[in-house]
């Protein structure tokens, strides 16, 4: 490897090699900012001092051996000895995705562990798993969305060629991998871009601070980082997909927008490589622009996660109305967020106080749009981290996997849903002081007032982020393929789901109404679609039309006919000829 770094503002830039008190030996400067010098074999250590301060780690590390703060060491991504050949790809759109976090996916938490679990992945029926970050951060825990060093993997994990071999693994057992990337922040703890140029900007600013400099002079130096980091993904490391974490924090009024960019690059490098490359952003502004081809104008992104969905679906199962919950809750706001795909596309939200979103146009692939029932936001910024599963019943639980897995968007799980786990997933770092004093609490502070006392029923105990005990309560009970909690009639479901899933239409309408007889109780449901799907979330039996014909009796009565019945609620799935 050349040892070469952008650092376009300073005077003179030197690198020191083995160790941070070696002796610095100067690097030369080209016209564009790039400095460079001698060629570093694998293995090396090496920093650089810029204007006689550091040395600092290579803002394109490869590898971070001694942590966030200490020196680079140098990977060759090229002597992976791949066994994928035969892989060629996978269009994400309407593929099943699957959530997981490294560190508590397995009892080891490294990238090895959970590479031993893709083929039971697979044969639940996913197609794609999508790691949590797993950019270096401070400690050896976290969730990976204060990360730094993009271009590294986290040591914890066990480093870049972990996850090459997990890449590896996934692909022979049949699965994509979507990687969740950060490119809005970087974390406070080990972040030192700002020490080699603009990479930043206070021309903006975002819930993290500054924001990264898009669209001030010398903008093309932090434009450049992400999409080389992206394309890098993609080709050293056989990526299939990128989730982009929060886009609507990329502050760019550039001529082109970076997503845009990012896109047509993405694209370029799929038709070179030979294989579909994908692009998944969350974004909380209801756009469609976002997934619009950018030869439409649109920024160009392959799907886009859809927040509404989860929102009204969870509020209807739950009853629960606080935060932005506020905005949903009625069989109403269900009925339109799958005929529209946005509850809120032009109209006004009481959470926002403002009007918020644009129509999707009808003839848009359903497919654009990721949505699920948990993710790692909606469970573990929660109070205590609790997962639905923990407090639904089993027909509710059922109710809301056929309608996140027979939808006509693509669905997603998280790690666990499928089997319904009930163990928390709770938000957990591991800095040093005083950042980690600043973190504890902050979280309490957060959740002081918002109403937790009433939805859980009592007094909170908001759990210290700090807390080692937090990160390890968060691992999965039992594992993936293992019956947790017994639950075998949960995993005959979802096995039943999956088997339904060749037959829906993304061109087919949607809606949700009330189930006919029951039109009295907004409890008892019926989702139309490719699948009909009728569900008695209330506590008693209820008799259960649709058009007039009689589907049955829903309770805690008898098995329907055609149907399925679990616990004291029932749901019954009637495929359509």
């Amino acid at each position: 490897m050349i040892a070469r770094v952008w650092a376009p503002e300073a005077r003179e830039v030197s690198l020191v090699v083995g160790s941070a008190d070696a002796e610095a030996s100067p690097l030369t400067r080209g016209d564009d900012g790039w400095w460079t010098g001698p060629d570093l074999p694998p293995g090396t250590d090496y920093g650089y001092v810029v204007d006689g301060e550091g040395p600092w780690p290579d803002p394109r590390s490869a590898r971070q051996p001694a942590g966030v703060h200490g020196l680079s060491r140098v990977y060759d991504s090229s002597r992976f000895a791949w066994s994928d050949a035969d892989w060629k790809g996978t269009d994400v759109l309407g593929k099943v995705f699957y959530e997981l976090h490294v560190g508590t996916f397995t009892p080891q938490g490294t990238l090895d562990a959970a590479a031993a679990q893709m083929a039971s992945l697979r044969a639940v029926g996913v197609d794609v798993v999508e790691l949590m970050p797993v950019a270096p951060f401070p400690g050896r825990h976290g969730w990976g969305y204060d990360g730094v060093s993009l271009f590294a993997v986290h040591e914890a994990y066990g480093g870049p060629e972990a996850l090459q071999r997990f890449v590896d693994a996934a692909h022979r057992a049949g699965l994509a991998v979507c990687l969740d990337v950060v490119y809005n922040h970087l974390g406070p703890d080990g972040n030192y871009l700002s020490k080699f140029g603009p990479y930043f900007t206070d021309a903006h600013h975002t819930p993290w601070g500054w924001a990264v400099n898009l669209d001030q002079p010398d903008a093309d130096g932090m434009r450049r980082y992400i999409c080389d980091n992206a394309l890098r993904w993609f080709e050293d490391f056989h990526i299939d997909c990128l989730r982009l974490d929060a886009v609507h924090e990329l502050r760019d009024d550039s001529g082109r927008h970076v997503l845009a960019q990012l896109s047509d690059e993405t694209t370029e490098l799929s038709r070179r490589i030979g294989r579909p490359l994908s692009l998944v952003a969350e974004s909380d502004l209801n756009d469609a622009r976002m997934v619009t081809p950018t030869a439409e104008g649109g920024l160009g992104m392959t799907a886009q996660w859809n927040d509404d969905v989860h929102h009204a679906l969870h509020a209807y199962l739950t009853g629960e109305r606080h935060g932005y919950y506020v905005d949903f809750g009625s069989l109403e706001t269900l009925d339109k967020a799958y005929r529209e795909v946005f509850w809120h596309n032009g109209t006004h939200s009481p959470f926002r106080g403002k009007e918020w979103g644009a129509p999707v146009p009808p003839t848009m692939d359903r497919r654009r749009f990721v949505v699920c029932a948990s993710n790692h936001d909606q469970v573990g910024n929660r109070a205590i981290g609790d997962r639905p599963a923990s407090s639904l019943t089993a027909g509710a639980q059922a109710t809301s996997l056929a309608a996140i897995l027979l939808s006509p968007f693509t669905p997603m799980l998280f790690m666990g849903e499928e089997y319904g786990e009930t163990r928390p997933f709770m938000f957990f770092t591991d800095h040093d002081e005083p950042l980690g004093s600043a973190v504890s609490e902050g979280r309490m502070s957060e959740f002081g007032g918002h109403g937790w006392e009433d939805l859980y029923g009592g007094e909170v105990h908001v759990p210290d982020p700090q807390d080692r005990v937090t990160f390890l309560r968060s691992k999965l009970g039992d594992g993936v393929g293992a019956d947790a909690a017994g639950n075998h009639a949960l995993r005959a479901w979802v096995s039943t789901l999956m088997s339904l899933r060749p037959s829906i239409d993304p061109r087919e309408a949607w809606d949700a109404h009330p189930a006919g007889a029951s039109e009295s109780s907004p409890r008892v449901l019926t989702l139309h679609g490719p699948v009909t799907v009728h569900a008695n979330l209330s506590d008693a039996p209820a008799v259960v039309s649709d058009g007039g014909e009689l589907v049955g009796t829903f309770g805690e009565v008898t098995q329907v006919t055609g149907g399925f019945e679990i616990a004291a609620d029932a749901v019954a799935l009637v495929a359509q000829s």
